[in-house]
């Protein structure tokens, strides 16, 4: 069997189990529908529900639907308009096509009629609001939700290998990002570089590349390109995938010119704690607990490059590594960049907790086989913070001459995408060895 339709057998057995569960007996889930800007005829990048495209490699595919029920083949609804104002989806083709029961339709509304024999009181309907029907409207029933996306969390062989694809996808972009930055390039410039080598437009993305030259580093999520490049460019960070068939990677790498040494040790420094981290990422381990660990190998990096004149016990006691490091450790990836189920204190629901103090934390599971996971370290400099700790007792153990001369930088951040395996084997690290394929 293939991977594809070994991974549609196990949807189908989950399906059928969460239904059982949770006491329905059909689901059926919208694409979802395209949106308009208001007061506009444009309309914005369609975004599909991720629950559809987990079963189809369908991307670009708005008021289709598909229907799952126990004992037979799902039924995909398959929006194919007779248009002349826009490119319509192309005719069905790929493995899953031999693998469902195909119905093809012209207007969205004939959906409701496809599936009139399927739905019944006892039908979920996962969706939108906007994606209702006469008598196909979504209801999204929290107990068979929380069972889907507590399985989700687990990636099927199929579904890793999408997200391997991903990784060899974005690598080339990274790497003529770095020739770009080193060139002299602006963000604007850097950014069309990154896209020409993914072979992506700025549709295919699966979240907005960040691209910032020099302070701009110090914000998170740098949300503009700049046109111009600036009078020198000293240090630069990107954050950016590539999706392949609805699955994402989620990459950043950070560099430095060349004559900038004290910069360049400290990406030193954090390459080697990031890969640390990376080897922590072992079924069982509580993803929490590598978020802790994060801030004790920062404060590490902040007293061996004489920034902080404390111990590294003291500085993540005191608080005094979280303004260097504001964000989480990372986040579930897959389907989504911020993939779904990271809070979820077991496949019933409820919520486990994040350590006290750390709310941007986006996942509190234990790890489990299969699982891809991503470990993004950081080390700013970010300007409302450092003021927020000059003003504390803790700023006389502060190099501030340093800080001053770090700052112009804007800050590190080294993310790789990582796949937990079973117990008492070594994580697998997609990004570095999509990197080590192109020599990289």
């Amino acid at each position: 069997m293939s991977l594809y339709l070994d991974h549609l057998a196990t949807l189908q057995r989950q399906a059928e189990s969460a239904l059982d569960r949770a006491g329905h007996d059909a689901l059926v889930i919208a694409s979802g529908i395209e949106k308009y800007a208001f007061l506009d005829d444009r309309p914005y990048l369609f975004q599909p529900n991720p629950h559809f495209k987990h079963w189809l490699p369908l991307t670009n595919h708005p008021n289709s639907w598909i229907a799952v029920r126990p004992g037979h083949k799902p039924r995909v609804v398959y929006y194919q308009p007779h248009d002349y104002w826009h490119v319509p989806p192309e005719a069905p083709r790929g493995e899953w096509v031999g693998a469902v029961e195909l119905v093809v339709i012209r207007e969205p509304e004939q959906a409701a009629a496809a599936l009139a024999d399927v739905v019944t009181a006892r039908t979920a309907i996962l969706g939108e609001a906007d994606a209702a029907l006469p008598g196909l409207a979504p209801n999204n029933p929290e107990l068979l939700l929380n069972l889907l996306h507590w399985a989700r969390g687990v990636k099927t062989p199929h579904e890793l290998a999408q997200m391997r694809a991903a990784q060899h996808r974005a690598v080339p972009g990274h790497n003529a990002a770095r020739a770009a930055f080193l060139a002299g390039e602006s963000e604007a410039g850097i950014h069309r570089a990154y896209l020409l080598a993914t072979g992506h437009t700025d549709r295919d993305l699966p979240y907005t590349n960040i691209v910032g030259l020099n302070e701009h580093a110090a914000v998170l999520h740098y949300q503009y390109q700049d046109a111009v490049a600036p009078a020198e460019s000293r240090s630069f960070l990107i954050d950016a995938g590539a999706q392949v068939n609805g699955y994402a990677s989620d990459i950043t790498r950070t560099w430095v010119a060349e004559g900038h040494e004290e910069f360049a040790a400290l990406i030193a420094a954090m390459e080697r704690e990031q890969l640390a981290l990376v080897d922590e990422v072992r079924e069982g381990v509580d993803y929490r607990d590598i978020h802790l660990s994060t801030h004790r190998r920062v404060a590490r990096v902040l007293r061996e490059a004489g920034i902080v004149k404390m111990s590294d016990e003291a500085m993540v006691a005191e608080g005094v590594t979280k303004p260097f490091f504001p964000h989480g450790i990372g986040h579930l990836l897959g389907l989504q960049v911020h993939d779904v189920g990271g809070f979820m204190a077991s496949e019933a629901g409820g919520v486990a907790d994040k350590p006290e103090g750390h709310r941007y934390l986006r996942l509190t599971r234990p790890l489990q086989a299969g699982m891809v996971v991503t470990i993004e370290p950081g080390l700013y400099f970010i300007p409302m913070l450092l003021d927020e700790l000059r003003a504390t007792k803790h700023a006389a153990q502060v190099d501030w001459a340093a800080v001053e001369r770090l700052s112009r930088y804007g800050g590190i951040r080294i993310e790789d995408d990582v796949a937990c395996r079973a117990a008492g084997e070594a994580p697998e690290n997609l990004t570095r060895d999509a990197f080590a394929a192109v020599g990289g």
